[in-house]
């Protein structure tokens, strides 16, 4: 019997370790829920913009990054599988974007969302089950005027859209 107390003792022991899994899950649980969103300061590339990107579990552990396009005159910014923006500085004009979603001939375009500021449109080819949602957004920050677009050759849903159209906000002044 004395033989055996060792191996119970040992078994006993080693069950009430446990394999640390449970503890670190609750860890992550911990630090997840006053995890912050991740805010871009576009102020290095003249542009007074902020991005918040939201949660970082959003962005599928990919980091986010900001890539200025000198061919096109637009700061991209990406984050991820489901972000993905273009920003210009220009005179941005919806209702001249209405006017051209109505005569494009190859697509047919069902506007979702109306707003002085931004549009929200869903765009399909008519003998495809494609579908693919997009913004335009206008923001004025003083004198100057940005264009905020989906990425073109991106594939988002309504709540990944609608995540990058509010994400964009003009930087607070300081």
């Amino acid at each position: 019997m004395k033989q055996f107390i060792p191996v119970l003792t040992t078994v006993l022991l080693l069950g009430s370790c446990g394999d640390g899994k449970k503890e670190a899950a609750e860890q992550l649980a911990d630090s997840t829920a006053v995890a912050t969103g991740i805010i871009l300061d576009l102020a290095k590339h003249d542009t007074p913009l902020t991005v918040d990107l939201g949660d970082p579990n959003l962005l599928g552990g990919d980091s986010a990054h900001v890539v200025w396009n000198e061919e096109f005159g637009q700061l991209r910014v990406n984050g991820g599988d489901h972000f993905a923006i273009t920003i210009t500085e220009e005179p941005g004009d919806i209702p001249r974007r209405k006017a051209d979603l109505e005569r494009d001939m190859l697509r047919k375009h069902t506007v979702l969302e109306d707003a002085p500021d931004r549009i929200v449109y869903r765009s399909q080819f008519p003998d495809e089950d494609l579908v693919f949602i997009h913004f335009y957004q206008v923001i004025p920050v003083g004198d100057r005027t940005f264009v905020v677009e989906d990425a073109a050759e991106g594939r988002f849903n309504e709540a990944d859209i609608k995540r990058m159209a509010s994400a964009v906000r003009p930087k607070p002044a300081v």
